[in-house]
C-alpha cells in the first residue's frame, strides 16, 4: 500500500504579539536589494497604522491591498503576477500573505506563478505544479479556514472551482498571532469558525478516516466546542482557542479530505459568488441526513450566537444554473468519496443534489 507523503509547514510562530518578529524571520531570506518583499495584505487593514506600520518594508518592498469580498478567482492570480513582474526589477525574494483565507490562498498561488510558467489555471487539480514555488509567508488575521496549513489554493477558475494542490503550496513560514483577529466583525467570526468546524466534522466521519487526521480532528472538533458552545464570546482566551482549531483543522483535512458541505459550497460559490465561510454554513444547515449530530449541534451554536443565516439564495436559479453547481459539486470526486465510500455514485444523482441546493 502507498501512504501519502504530505509536506508540513516547516516553521511556525504561535503567540500574542508574535507579529512583530516577521522582520527578524523574513530578513535572512532576501535575496538581494533589487528583489522584493511583496506584501499582499486584506485592503479591510488600509489605513490601520496598528497593522500596517508593524509591516518591515525596506528596499523595494512594496504592500498590494486586497480585497477579499470576493472569493479569489485564477485571473485574479495571474493580474497579481503580472503586477509583480512588471513593478520588480528581479523576481521577488518572497510573498507575504496578511488576512483571511482569500488572501492566504492568493499568496500560496502568486508565490507558485512566479516560478512556473503558463496561467493559473493551468493548475487547478492535483500534483500539476513542476517548480518550487517562490518563497511565501501566511500570516491568518482570522480564524477557521485552514488556509495557512494546507496544501491547495482554492480558486474560481473560468470553468470551475478548484484548487492548486500541490506539494508546492504550503507555506515555507506561518506567523499565528492571535491578536490580529480581535476586531473580527461576530458574522464572519461564526462563519469562518464553522467552516473549521465542518472541516472537522467531515474529517472525523470521512472513510479516509485514519489516527493522524483523527487526533488532530477530535482536538480541533473540542475547540470549536469550547469557543463556541462555551466561552460564547470572542475573549483573548477564544482567540487563541480559535486559531488553533483553525490549525488542527486544517492538519485533519489535509491527510484526510473534506465532505459533502464543501462539494456542494464550491457550486453555490461558483455560480453565485458565495462566500466560503457562509456558503458552507448554508449548506450544512441542510445536511442532517449526512452528519445527523453535526447538524444538530451547528444549530445549536448557531442559536446561542443569534446567527440568522441567507434564505432561499437558489429560489430563483433556472435549470440550467442548477446543473453548472451539480456539475462542479460532482467533479469533486475525493470529497464524495471521503464522504460516502467508493460507491458513491449509487447514492447520489443529480436529482438529489438539486434537491438539496433547492431546500437553501
Amino acid at each position: 500500500m502507498s501512504y501519502k507523503n504530505f509536506p508540513m509547514v516547516p516553521r511556525v510562530v504561535f503567540g500574542r504579539g508574535s507579529f512583530n518578529q516577521l522582520q527578524e524571520i523574513i530578513s535572512p531570506k532576501r535575496i538581494n536589494t533589487k528583489a522584493p518583499f511583496v506584501f499582499l495584505v486584506d485592503d479591510v487593514f488600509k489605513g490601520n497604522a496598528w497593522l500596517t506600520s508593524r509591516i518591515p518594508l525596506s528596499y523595494e518592498d512594496n504592500i498590494i491591498y486586497i480585497s477579499a469580498n470576493e472569493e479569489p478567482k485564477t485571473s485574479q492570480v495571474d493580474e497579481l503576477v503580472e503586477d509583480i513582474i512588471l513593478n520588480s526589477r528581479e523576481k521577488p525574494s518572497g510573498i507575504i500573505g496578511i488576512g483571511g483565507g482569500t488572501v492566504l490562498d492568493l499568496a500560496k498561488a502568486v508565490s507558485i506563478m512566479l516560478t512556473n510558467s503558463g496561467i493559473a489555471s493551468d493548475y487547478q487539480g492535483w500534483d500539476l505544479v513542476k517548480n518550487q514555488a517562490v518563497y511565501h509567508v501566511g500570516i491568518p488575521t482570522i480564524s477557521g479556514t485552514g488556509a495557512e496549513v494546507s496544501r491547495t489554493t482554492v480558486l474560481t477558475g473560468p470553468e470551475r472551482k478548484l484548487g492548486i494542490n500541490s506539494d508546492f503550496t504550503p507555506f515555507d513560514q506561518v506567523i499565528l498571532d492571535p491578536e490580529l483577529s480581535k476586531d473580527v466583525p461576530k458574522d464572519q467570526w461564526f462563519y469562518t469558525g464553522m467552516d473549521c468546524f465542518i472541516h472537522c466534522i467531515e474529517s472525523l466521519n470521512g472513510t479516509f478516516l485514519n489516527a493522524f487526521s483523527q487526533s488532530y480532528g477530535e482536538k480541533a472538533f473540542s475547540l470549536c466546542k469550547e469557543v463556541f458552545v462555551d466561552n460564547k464570546l470572542n475573549t483573548e482566551e477564544s482567540q487563541d482557542k480559535l486559531m488553533m482549531a483553525s490549525w488542527h483543522g486544517g492538519m485533519s483535512i489535509a491527510y484526510s479530505q473534506v465532505g459533502i458541505a464543501h462539494a456542494l459550497s464550491y457550486g453555490l460559490s461558483y455560480l453565485l459568488g458565495t462566500k466560503h465561510g457562509i456558503g458552507n454554513c448554508i449548506v450544512f444547515d441542510q445536511l442532517e441526513e449526512f452528519y445527523p449530530e453535526g447538524v444538530k449541534l451547528f444549530k445549536e451554536m448557531k442559536k446561542i450566537h443569534n446567527i440568522e443565516l441567507p434564505n432561499g439564495v437558489c429560489s430563483n436559479l433556472a435549470d440550467e444554473e442548477f446543473d453548472i453547481m451539480i456539475d462542479v459539486s460532482l467533479s469533486l470526486e475525493p470529497l464524495w468519496e471521503n464522504a460516502l465510500g467508493k460507491d458513491w455514485k449509487k447514492r447520489i444523482t443529480r436529482d438529489s443534489i438539486k434537491a438539496l441546493y433547492k431546500k437553501m
